[in-house]
């Protein structure tokens, strides 16, 4: 679908978005038929597709790793403005919302695209190749971050139960944004040539070894674009929530198990782009994505919430229990054998798969 205006040409990448946006709008805090759910559907879907289409152009034209940084931080803020509206909404659901959210983004993150990407890269390429030194700091990063905003507060003894006190609280949301503000510092200025893609000789890929780079004003369009497109695609994901918890529950399903679908659909477009990336063999824009997406659900998720938890009625819960506790330790450990060497066969992706499976599999029977 192609359709000339003046000097534009809007293809089906620009429509969606905007589409997207406008079904939103009229179908925002209503009960929703059943045809509609599905042209819902099929619109959230196609804003996928045009997110990741953005999301690369942008990419292509800042150069890595500040194309991976704009997805991941554009999908976290507009997730995190999503926690916060429907913890707003009340009800004793939403003292867990925020670290259920959170933990399903870190099991998908660091299982699911990871090991999709590895798993996709080494059967394409033989050997997936990847920086052990951008990536082994994004990982200390994300444990870092996930072992002080989910697992402290199950062991804190200021307030009953697995909650921070008010001082703790603002204690791990100042941090949070410390070590992002941190990390980001050192994945775009100073040690950059760590976060980018590298050759099966070892040396880094850069800018001019791809094609022509858009122009700004093409790029500065996508962006826009972008934003629209993960606008509806969150917007929307809330819209048929619903119809996805009516179906949990006459599956007889946790109600967790909605969280995770909704986190499944919110993290499409870096699922996509990351898959993309593995097959083209730039595993470690792969692995930017991933880890990239985990760290800002956490690191800007935990200080939001935190603002928000001083107006929002009930409970902030963070503190995780102990069975997913023992699945993040896991994760940990299987997830830093697989970044030392720099490189990792199918074998490594299959393990990553195995624990993400185990968490999809401890959401349904706990």
């Amino acid at each position: 679908m192609v359709v000339r205006l003046g000097s534009y040409v809007l293809q089906w990448t620009t429509i969606v978005p905007v589409v997207a946006v406008v079904l939103l709008i009229l179908t925002w805090g209503r009960d929703l038929p059943g045809v509609m759910v599905a042209l819902v559907t099929l619109v959230l879907a196609a804003s996928v597709l045009a997110a990741v289409h953005h999301a690369e152009v942008v990419a292509h034209r800042v150069g890595e790793p500040f194309g991976s940084l704009v997805l991941a931080v554009a999908v976290t803020i507009i997730e995190v403005a999503l926690i916060v509206t429907l913890m707003a909404d009340g009800g004793d659901k939403s003292a867990t919302l925020a670290r259920d959210t959170v933990f399903a983004a870190v099991m998908i993150t660091c299982n699911g695209i990871v090991g999709l990407s590895l798993l996709v890269a080494s059967l394409r390429h033989r050997v997936a190749i990847f920086n052990p030194e951008g990536t082994g700091a994004a990982l200390a990063t994300v444990a870092t971050l996930a072992t002080l905003s989910l697992v402290f507060p199950t062991f804190t003894t200021s307030r009953p139960g697995p909650e921070f006190s008010t001082v703790q609280l603002v204690f791990a949301a100042l941090f949070s944004l410390v070590l992002y503000g941190l990390f980001v510092a050192t994945q775009t200025v100073r040690h950059r040539d760590y976060f980018l893609p590298i050759s099966r000789h070892g040396e880094v890929i850069t800018a001019s070894d791809h094609a022509e780079a858009p122009t700004t004003r093409t790029a500065l369009t996508s962006l826009g674009l972008l934003g629209l497109a993960l606008v509806g695609v969150v917007g929307l994901a809330k819209g048929v929530s619903p119809t996805i918890e009516s179906g949990v529950a006459a599956a007889g399903l946790p109600h967790a198990v909605v969280g995770v679908v909704i986190a499944l659909l919110v993290l499409l477009p870096e699922t996509i782009a990351a898959l993309r990336s593995a097959r083209r063999d730039r595993v470690q824009t792969s692995l930017n994505l991933a880890l990239g997406s985990a760290m800002a659900s956490i690191g800007l998720t935990i200080p939001a919430v935190a603002l928000a938890s001083f107006w929002l009625p009930g409970p902030l819960v963070l503190g995780l229990g102990g069975t997913h506790m023992v699945l993040l330790a896991l994760t940990v450990v299987v997830s830093s054998l697989t970044v030392v060497p720099g490189r990792a066969t199918p074998l490594q992706g299959g393990v990553h798969l195995v624990l993400f499976a185990a968490f999809l599999e401890l959401a349904a029977n706990p």
